[in-house]
């Protein structure tokens, strides 16, 4: 079984949601409610990959990945937004704090696992994505 990744989603419903779609796909799922706990859970527990929801409360998705990509101990874990926001002004904040990719909602199951795969098997064949 691949993992961990990491859910950071304040959204109960959305949060099982995406925790089911892993489940279909064997990954094991970490999960935080909020910004501040999805980066202490990212520094603990290293997940190969976070989805990032971005209106959050407390810390937001996209501070949360700019505190993430500024650790040298979390920097190297692929960030991707998940959110309800498809402003392109959200999109580019996202991306200059560093976040790796942007997924909108409602939530595909096909887009999420295909994203997903696309970043853990760009991990095991030695960062080169497919």
């Amino acid at each position: 079984m691949a993992g961990p990744i990491l859910i950071v989603e304040d959204n109960e419903a959305n949060r099982v949601l995406l925790e089911e779609i892993l489940t279909l796909g064997n990954y094991e799922v970490l999960k935080a409610v909020d910004g501040e706990e999805g980066v202490r859970l990212a520094r603990e527990q290293q997940p190969r990959l976070i989805l990032m929801d971005i209106q959050l409360p407390g810390l937001d998705g996209i501070s949360a990945t700019q505190v993430l990509k500024g650790d040298s101990l979390t920097r190297h874990i692929p960030v991707v937004a998940i959110s309800s926001y498809a402003y392109e002004r959200e999109k580019e904040l996202f991306r200059a704090a560093g976040g790796d990719a942007y997924l909108t909602k409602p939530i595909d199951v096909d887009v999420v696992l295909q994203t997903v795969a696309r970043f853990l098997e760009g991990e095991a064949s030695g960062g080169k994505n497919a």
